[in-house]
């Protein structure tokens, strides 16, 4: 047999025997047209799903489940021109935290003060609700902070009364020299290439502003012929002259600090997933040897930006990020699929998977 006929195969009897060992296996793509999906998991073992897009108008919408197949479209969360908005249009990667009875939406966005006019002028904001379908109200009429260049995709982390954030320095205006900026530019493709790297700080509990200096995490690698060629995959397949780190999720098993992250075009076939992992939630970060974790197989492409969700008995870990097919085109829709932590402390992610 083939490598070729067996791979659905070993498919189907991966996915029965998580039907044998009572989990739900899902039927990918979900109808949810979100890109950077997050879920939150209620106090009341409610799901709460929240993304880019989504058919709303300048702001987030919401879908609610209780078994991660079956969505209910809880209309638009968070608009932008509530009382403290402050931003203008690029909602993105919305995510939801609870904490001490209240929900916390941290978001980007392009910020309506912009006195150069420059065209990517991210930045990172909280909103607040006493309930996951909102409405979510900005707490401040402005960022989180200003560190002087767009940024991106935040994710939060607690720990001991600390709050983290990590967010995602954008490419815009950041050239960065490099073996494949060097080797591309001898092609006569670009003249330069961009980077986004991925930042972590701590922030106040308030969310007010931040505390210290951020500290850089993730970047795509300075050499070629390396195990971290996958990064690289905008550039060589003389896409975009940009390579993305971004969309992060923090999480810890054990002792050890998982962090997930995108990297490629967003908007293109190659965008996937790698992590990397530490000892402390502010690094450093060293990248897995088995990455990329999640990319395009034939079925699906542009994989990427994911958030966790676990089952209802805690007992299954899930990965959710965004993807395409051939017979949805463009469109970003919503998969989940099975992850999981190896004995040797491996991150392995079962997908992508979609249902024929």
């Amino acid at each position: 047999m083939t490598m070729k006929r067996s791979l659905p195969l070993l498919l189907f009897i991966l996915l029965l025997s998580f039907v044998l060992k009572g989990q739900t296996v899902i039927q990918n793509p979900l109808p949810i047209a979100f890109g950077d999906p997050f879920v939150l998991t209620d106090s009341d073992g409610k799901y709460y799903m929240y993304g880019t897009g989504g058919d709303v108008d300048k702001g987030f919408g919401a879908y609610s489940s209780t078994n991660l197949q079956d969505w209910t479209f809880e209309g638009q969360v968070y608009h932008h021109d509530n009382k403290n908005g402050w931003g203008i249009d690029a909602f993105w990667a919305p995510e939801v935290y609870l904490r001490n009875g209240r929900y916390y939406m941290l978001y980007s966005a392009q910020w309506k003060d912009n006195p150069t006019q420059e065209l990517e002028n991210f930045r990172i904001g909280v909103a607040v609700s006493d309930k996951p379908t909102g409405p979510f109200i900005d707490c401040y009429d402005r960022p989180i902070f200003d560190p002087g260049y767009p940024i991106i995709d935040a994710n939060l982390w607690f720990e001991d009364g600390r709050v983290y954030l990590y967010y995602s320095r954008c490419c815009y205006k950041h050239p960065v020299e490099s073996e494949v900026a060097t080797w591309a530019k001898n092609k006569g493709w670009y003249d330069k290439v961009e980077e986004s790297w991925v930042y972590g700080v701590e922030i106040k509990p308030d969310f007010s502003g931040i505390i210290g200096e951020p500290k850089l995490l993730l970047r795509p690698p300075l050499k070629m012929g390396i195990s971290d060629d996958w990064e690289s995959r905008s550039v060589t397949s003389r896409e975009v002259n940009r390579r993305w780190t971004e969309g992060s999720y923090l999480f810890k098993e054990g002792h050890t600090y998982y962090m997930m992250y995108s990297a490629n075009n967003f908007d293109g076939k190659n965008y996937a997933i790698g992590y990397a992992t530490s000892k402390s939630p502010l690094g450093p970060f060293k990248k897995a040897s088995n990455n990329p974790i999640l990319q395009k197989n034939g079925l699906v492409t542009g994989t990427g930006h994911n958030s966790m969700a676990y089952s209802r008995d805690g007992k299954q870990r899930y990965c959710v990020y965004h993807g395409r097919t051939e017979a949805t085109g463009h469109q970003r829709l919503v998969f989940i699929d099975p992850m999981e932590i190896t004995d040797d402390g491996k991150l392995i992610v079962h997908g992508p998977t979609i249902k024929k």
